[in-house]
């Protein structure tokens, strides 16, 4: 089913995760996808070298607006849903990848997805992650701020 992104001023900011969804209300793989506008603001202000890897591309609404900006983007995510490959990217057969990597990912899988991307790019490229403000919270990533904390490139 196509996401319709026509709606309230305030559709960019629940998409970037101001919602919280009952386990009842969560859709059943946690995909929710990414407003355009939203990947539009990141590459106002980030700019990549090199390929992208979206792993969580969902319908491809990220995608499409990183190859709008003429990067070169490669697609997956672990269910089809009529765009990219399919493919785990926390399976043991990715252990590496040549670019940089930009994802919403499935909230309950977000710290694995940081931890798989820093380890997996090589020096110089970027991860750039569309999370929830709560990520930066709590003693579970006390560890992962420490050895990498988050930062842009200036």
């Amino acid at each position: 089913m196509a996401k319709d992104w026509v709606g309230g001023s305030a559709a960019v900011f629940k998409t970037l995760g101001a919602s919280n969804h009952t386990d009842a209300d969560r859709q059943r793989e946690d995909y929710y996808a990414t407003e355009p506008k939203a990947t539009e603001w990141l590459c106002k202000l980030e700019r990549f070298e090199g390929r992208i890897l979206e792993p969580s591309c969902g319908e491809g609404h990220m995608s499409r607006v990183l190859e709008a900006a003429g990067y070169e983007v490669v697609s997956r995510d672990l269910v089809d849903r009529g765009y990219g490959e399919v493919a785990d990217f926390l399976s043991i057969d990715n252990m590496e990848w040549d670019g940089n990597i930009v994802t919403n990912p499935p909230y309950k899988y977000a710290q694995q997805f940081v931890e798989k991307a820093l380890s997996i790019i090589p020096e110089g490229k970027k991860v750039a992650m569309f999370l929830k403000l709560t990520f930066l919270e709590g003693k579970a990533r006390r560890a992962l701020f420490r050895s990498t904390p988050p930062f842009v490139f200036g």
